[in-house]
């Protein structure tokens, strides 16, 4: 196999081919699938394209994490068809309501590993990136086609390189790196694209950064993403998942069609002003818009770090009256750990509101919503009219550290004005 990146290795092994290129069709064998609550769907057609029993009990989950727990009757009675059906499937794996988001909650089971393809009914699979694994959305009649046959057709996307190198000031995070990189690149930059992030910045970041990166690389149109293990992913994984599986290796001869390079020395905090995710600006130009409500949490946003330096910001202060916080851990685990650090009574005491893991308000469905005319600071991962309330309400994405600031002052803020402390 001579002239492929590590991404063709890992369809081509799942393809039985001993070698793949960009823009073939190829039919993989997948290692994992997914379905979250917002597709009842992938039951039905499961059930209309004859399935009566899954291909592999072991290799399948089902995630209740965008309606955590139930808000309506309609979703309740999701819940219920859907354990239903993983109890007469058999499943090994499930997360109900008490777990977290599906991205957070896979690989703390030990679920995603390198070189593994990991397909679920959710756009931000692209996450899984971070762990050297191929992850990628699809729709419910697809997932309903691998339920019953454990295998699906993709295109071998082309790999676009974008190079990360320096380090970055205090108050300066990984969710602003990302922002600035879309912000130059584009909403449209990478569609059908594999994005490898990848230089001496990225080289040194942990699992909880790294997420951040690959997990927005679908803002870009990206079908996956990927990252070359380092150290912390593989005593993550080792930990969690095991140490039998291969990392792939990208052929030192391998050409990309596709290279982009960004300096982060001296970045500024980043903000996506309403209503495009690369529609960005550094902090300073959109300082002093009033905000309603700031938010922390998602698959992009709610993460121990995540929390640590929203609680280290706002340890012994409080929150401005004008201003609600939300606060949404990712996992069970990272709440009980946040709980265990102080950061959750920190950040209570402050005036936030905290809310059991999930999606929540992040795709406008529950608690957190906000109103026509109301400003929210978002620290997760997209600022569509509408996708977090009324379409009248405006989103700005930012990393955790402006959201908590913002919240305290009441107003976009930069958060090295206040910067302060230790976070994990």
């Amino acid at each position: 196999m001579n002239n492929m990146h590590a991404i063709e290795k890992i369809m081509a092994r799942a393809a039985g081919e001993p070698q793949v290129k960009a823009g073939e069709i190829v039919t993989v064998k997948v290692d994992f699938a997914e379905v979250n609550d917002l597709y009842l769907q992938t039951i039905y057609s499961f059930r209309e394209m004859g399935g009566t029993r899954v291909w592999d009990p072991e290799k399948i989950c089902f995630v209740f994490d965008h309606y955590a727990p139930a808000p309506t009757i309609r979703s309740a009675q999701i819940h219920k068809e859907m354990r239903e059906f993983v109890r007469e499937q058999g499943l090994t794996h499930h997360f109900d309501i008490n777990t977290g988001v599906c991205h957070q909650v896979m690989p703390e089971a030990g679920i995603v590993r390198p070189g593994m393809i990991l397909v679920a009914t959710d756009s931000h699979t692209t996450t899984h990136g971070a762990f050297g694994a191929f992850g990628t959305g699809v729709g419910a009649t697809d997932m309903a086609t691998i339920l019953i046959s454990g295998e699906m057709w993709m295109r071998v996307p082309e790999v676009m390189k974008i190079e990360i190198n320096g380090v970055l000031p205090q108050g300066t995070l990984a969710k602003d790196v990302i922002l600035h990189v879309m912000g130059q690149l584009g909403a449209s930059a990478a569609v059908y694209k594999a994005i490898e992030f990848c230089g001496t910045y990225v080289e040194g970041l942990g699992v909880s950064d790294r997420m951040v990166l690959c997990n927005m690389a679908v803002e870009m149109g990206a079908k996956t993403a990927f990252m070359v293990p380092n150290e912390a992913v593989l005593s993550y994984v080792s930990q969690r998942y095991g140490t039998d599986f291969k990392v792939p290796v990208t052929d030192d001869d391998f050409e990309y069609p596709v290279s982009h390079v960004f300096d982060v020395n001296g970045l500024s905090p980043q903000l996506a002003v309403p209503h495009r995710v690369d529609h960005v600006m550094p902090i300073d130009q959109v300082e002093e818009v009033p905000v309603h409500q700031a938010f922390i949490g998602s698959c992009t946003g709610g993460r121990l770090e995540d929390i640590a330096v929203a609680a280290d910001l706002l340890r012994g202060k409080k929150i401005h009256p004008d201003c609600r916080l939300v606060l949404i851990p990712a996992s069970s685990e990272v709440f009980l750990e946040a709980n265990r650090k102080g950061y959750i009574e920190d950040l209570m005491r402050a005036g936030a509101t905290i809310s059991t893991p999930g999606c929540g308000p992040c795709l406008g469905a529950h608690e957190g919503v906000i109103a026509e005319g109301e400003v929210c600071i978002s620290a997760t991962n997209r600022n569509f009219p509408g996708r977090m309330g009324s379409t009248g309400g405006a989103i700005y994405l930012g990393s955790p550290a402006v959201a908590a600031v913002s919240a305290l002052m009441g107003k976009l803020t930069d958060p090295r004005k206040h910067w302060g402390g230790e976070s994990a």
